[in-house]
């Protein structure tokens, strides 16, 4: 007798839509009974996860991080979707799907949604997603090339850095001055100064200027 599955796909681009529906369809009907919704964007999303939350909940959900907004601005991407669906639907399987490389955006989605998936788009093959989808289907975390290369940079380090440092260090690599972080990062310009300096320390190189800063944090995989 056939497993019965019953999924969503959220992501605004059709054909990718089409593209995941196929792959999946195509190699899993003999083993599998699928049943998949779509949704474009936050609003039917969440509506979809909050009407399954009281039928029949979803077992898998995949998850684009870039999403058009819910009406009401209290949802903006697809990790606040995932947040929701954890809440709502304990018991299902989020897969992250993402264009996302920066290795501050994979460290913060592991930590905030702790995904039993997580594929960049630019690693997925139509074998990698069904690879991924058996895997977590029998209950085994799955994640590709850039996620996992993320993972041993951070073991290769004896010490982590918190969010807000983290992105000190992700808008320095993109060219905003320290003196206009404050528009970027929640924290005064005082505030800022002094994390950068501590961020130094840890690196060994106290005496270092943003160049030499951002060299480092770059070799220990922080950018």
């Amino acid at each position: 007798m056939k497993k019965k599955l019953k999924v969503l796909m959220i992501d605004d681009h059709p054909m990718i839509i089409e593209g995941y529906k196929n792959t999946l369809l195509g190699e899993n009907q003999k083993e599998y009974q699928i049943k998949i919704d779509i949704a474009s964007n936050c609003d039917d999303a969440y509506e979809s996860i909050l009407k399954s939350s009281k039928t029949t909940p979803y077992d898998m959900l995949f998850v684009d991080i870039k999403l058009p907004p819910s009406s009401d601005g209290s949802i903006t991407s697809g990790e606040d979707l995932a947040k929701h669906a954890k809440e709502l639907l304990p018991k299902a399987k989020i897969i992250i799907l993402t264009m996302h490389r920066e290795d501050h955006r994979i460290h913060n989605i592991l930590k905030n949604i702790n995904p039993s998936g997580f594929l960049i788009k630019s690693d997925l093959t139509s074998s990698e997603l069904l690879l991924a989808f058996n895997n977590i289907v029998s209950g085994t975390p799955y994640y590709s090339a850039t996620v996992n290369n993320h993972f041993r940079k951070m073991m290769t380090n004896n010490f982590s850095l918190d969010e807000k440092n983290l992105k000190i260090l992700y808008h320095l690599s993109r060219g905003v001055k320290t003196k206009n972080l404050p528009n970027y990062v929640s924290l005064s310009l005082s505030a800022i100064e002094k994390r950068k300096n501590q961020i130094k320390e840890m690196f060994s190189i106290a005496k270092a200027d943003d160049q030499k800063l951002l060299e480092e944090a770059r070799k220990r995989g922080f950018v």
